[in-house]
């Protein structure tokens, strides 16, 4: 039986690159020089933490950010922007969680798509990832073109490919 698997894996030397790279611009930009803003990763927690002395600074410290991660390769949608800056004193603080893995109810949508597609295959959920096996590799590659086409809201790799 051939099977592969699908999951959300963010490689952190791409991520810290990207994170290095926005913090040289920080201290180049002209209207961020003076605003004491800073970046800071947190690697245990996935999470990235940046403080401004206001909402608009921040927001513009978000945005390098992630066109420069984007530029190391980092999708942008593995980045959760929900929440909002609050205030802390004079600074702003913004959280950024990294999204790594795959929730239950994004795998859950996953897998009902590939039973709608009527593949001949078998999706299972495994942790934080999906295991899809078929008899033949053709169904699992037509699984993750079917995979290509939908927007689940997080980046899919498709890794561990055995026949």
């Amino acid at each position: 039986m051939a099977s592969f698997d699908i999951t959300n894996k963010i490689e952190s030397q791409h991520l810290d690159n990207g994170i290095n790279t926005a913090k040289k611009e920080l201290l180049t930009r002209y209207d961020l020089k003076d605003s004491g803003s800073n970046i800071e990763y947190d690697s245990k927690n996935k999470t990235i933490k940046i403080t401004s002395d206001i909402d608009m600074h921040a927001e513009s410290i978000v945005d390098i950010l992630i066109s420069r991660c984007i530029k190391q390769n980092v999708d942008a949608k593995s980045f959760d922007l929900t929440e909002k800056p609050y205030p802390s004193g004079k600074t702003v603080i913004k959280t950024i969680k990294i999204k790594e893995g795959i929730d239950k109810e994004t795998a859950k949508k996953i897998i009902k798509k590939i039973k709608d597609s009527g593949l001949k295959v078998q999706a299972s959920i495994m942790d934080d990832i999906i295991r899809v096996t078929a008899k033949k590799i053709d169904d699992l590659q037509g699984v993750i073109s079917l995979c290509r086409t939908e927007d689940f809201g997080v980046p899919l790799q498709y890794v561990n490919m055995k026949s």
